[in-house]
């Protein structure tokens, strides 16, 4: 095939001569990438049009450039902190090294001479460039920004030991703004928030004491110290978080409540919950680190087992009634609840959150959060919701008899609803709801399905070993005969460096439990809960035990950890 069309030239006209795209294809991508002003190698990767490496091959022959393989280039020992990080994502360019004053420069475009002259401006440099493919290059800017936005360096306790703090008693009194700037306190707490996110943690804990000072993450459920710093610094430390939270810095005789928005990357960002309250000896400050990528994980790497996860779905495909998830604090209830309004979230459906406050966000989710101060409750978002043509609605907890009662009352009107309480288990949540004053006939038509769950702390696949018991305790512990067959291994924690005591991740532990005809007939009569925990079990719906000893036989929890969190 010939190009015909005069006006294509240089790569555009090379892909059509070698028969890689026809001629209205090309003078389309080429009309395109000019309105997007983009380079037409990039947008004829990002629309895969044409393969990269294709591309790449193209251009070398073109313009007489080798290609380099990115993929052996070790990211961190590139010069990406040469060129501030705008331009590198505006030009789609990065530095890669500098010999001498020459600096190599990635294109995927032997046409982006821009990126050479302002990589040259930028830093005095005389650049050459180096052809790769648009698709490495995309990898490799990506890993280059996140390290730029995350580099923040190492800084030891003993280095605050030698910052110019005022006089003592002054600092004891109270901090202001200026504190809060100080540049080794800021670089001191942004080390800490990014350390509790490359640890997993969910959870930052600022305590000050008389003498002392310590600061806590919570790493797969479990508080371990991982700070000391002077205790002459508090009021600095906790000035800075109020300052990044935006909370009132003069007010230290109330709790306050705050947000802060931490940008990793391009691509992700972490959100902390962040809440102060006063102590005896200054102001205590807890973060809640929450990542909204925990949401789109996706249903299968919750820990259900098949047949949970079925009946999950299931009442997720109803148009109507309620879903409950019940557990402690900090079981997971959130991720549960937003794994399944991520599955509903399609445009074809309205989905209304009321909270306290909004854990994750989720575009295309209209998330409210409660406000009791001006009058915002739970009860008063669910009547507002009700008068904005909602499919799917989801309260963040049900605390009183009100809620309760026009959350049900939204089931039973074509609604699908979902929420939390705080029981130990399933069974328990329909006498809690009864307990609360909600009639047992509204219960027995409005809830298909309640979630009873708990996190476990995952062995490290790298270091667990078998763990050998004796028969009899292993029956004690609620392992049935059928259980200890030949096959039967459990295993315990070790410890390496690639784990935290043994333990890596944590996975969840289910009690999912439909409401059938039974059940409800039970309901309507009164039933407590022991009796429904019964219906249950003959139905062959797995207590929280009994799928925490499940998990002990996958190989996934110890024995121990399956302790800590159910019991008998």
């Amino acid at each position: 095939m010939a190009a015909t069309n005069m006006n294509l030239t240089g790569i555009a006209r090379k892909l059509v001569l070698d028969n890689h795209l026809d001629e209205s294809a090309a003078i389309e991508a080429v009309e395109n990438a000019n309105k997007e002003s983009i380079q037409l190698t990039s947008y004829l990767v990002k629309n895969k049009i044409v393969a990269s490496n294709i591309i790449a091959m193209i251009s070398s022959q073109e313009f007489g450039l080798p290609v380099f393989d990115l993929t052996v280039m070790d990211t961190e020992l590139a010069a990406y902190n040469l060129v501030p990080e705008k331009l590198i994502t505006k030009l789609n360019a990065a530095p890669l090294f500098k010999r001498g004053n020459r600096l190599f420069v990635a294109i995927s475009s032997p046409t982006n001479t821009q990126a050479l002259d302002e990589f040259k401006f930028a830093t005095g440099l005389s650049t050459e460039a180096v052809l790769v493919q648009e698709d490495q290059l995309i990898e490799f800017i990506d890993k280059a920004v996140s390290a730029m936005d995350t580099g923040m360096g190492d800084m030891l306790d003993d280095d605050l030991e030698d910052l110019d703090i005022g006089g003592e008693e002054e600092e004891q009194e109270g901090a202001t703004a200026a504190d809060a700037e100080d540049a080794p306190v800021v670089k001191y707490v942004n080390k800490i928030l990014l350390d509790a996110i490359n640890k997993g943690a969910s959870d930052i804990h600022f305590e000050p004491y008389e003498k002392r000072y310590r600061v806590r993450y919570r790493i797969d459920g479990i508080l371990s110290e991982v700070a000391s710093p002077p205790i002459t610094i508090a009021p600095k430390l906790t000035a800075r978080v109020k300052v990044m939270s935006r909370m009132d810095i003069s007010e230290r005789r109330v709790p306050q409540d705050g947000r802060i928005k931490l940008k990793l990357s391009k691509k992700r960002a972490i959100d902390f919950r962040v809440n102060t309250c006063p102590t005896l000896f200054g102001e205590k400050v807890v973060l809640r680190i929450l990542d909204p990528s925990s949401a789109q994980l996706g249903i299968d790497a919750l820990g259900y087992e098949p047949e949970q996860k079925e009946l999950y779905m299931q009442a997720l495909a109803n148009p109507y009634g309620m879903i409950l998830v019940t557990g402690p604090t900090g079981s997971g209830k959130t991720v549960s609840l937003y794994t399944g309004l991520n599955i509903l979230n399609v445009p074809e459906t309205n989905i209304s959150t009321a909270e306290d406050p909004a854990e994750i966000n989720l575009e295309g989710i209209n998330q409210v959060n409660v406000n009791d101060k001006v009058g915002l409750t739970f009860a008063e978002a669910l009547k507002a919701f009700l008068r904005q043509d909602p499919d799917v609605i989801m309260v963040g907890e049900i605390r009183d008899l009100e809620t309760a009662g026009i959350a049900i009352k939204a089931a039973q009107t074509g609604h699908l609803v979902l929420s939390t309480l705080h029981t130990n288990d399933a069974p328990q949540t329909l006498t809690r709801l009864m307990n609360m004053g909600v009639p047992a006939f509204n219960i027995a038509t409005s809830v298909n399905l309640i979630i009873a769950q708990r996190l476990g702390r995952r062995l490290c696949g790298d270091c667990k070993t078998q763990d050998d018991l004796p028969r009899d305790i292993l029956l004690e512990e609620g392992f049935t005969e059928e259980d200890l067959g030949k096959d039967f291994k459990i295993y315990k924690a070790v410890g390496c460096d690639k784990c935290t005591g043994g333990y890596k991740g944590r996975v969840g532990i289910y009690q999912v439990m439909g409401i059938s005809e039974e059940m409800g007939r039970l309901i309507m009569g009164g039933a407590n809960s022991i009796d429904l925990a019964d219906q249950a079990r003959k139905e062959g719906i797995d207590d929280l035990r009994r799928s925490a000893m499940k998990k002990i036989k996958q190989g996934l929890i110890s024995l121990e950890e399956a302790n800590r969190v159910t019991k008998d």
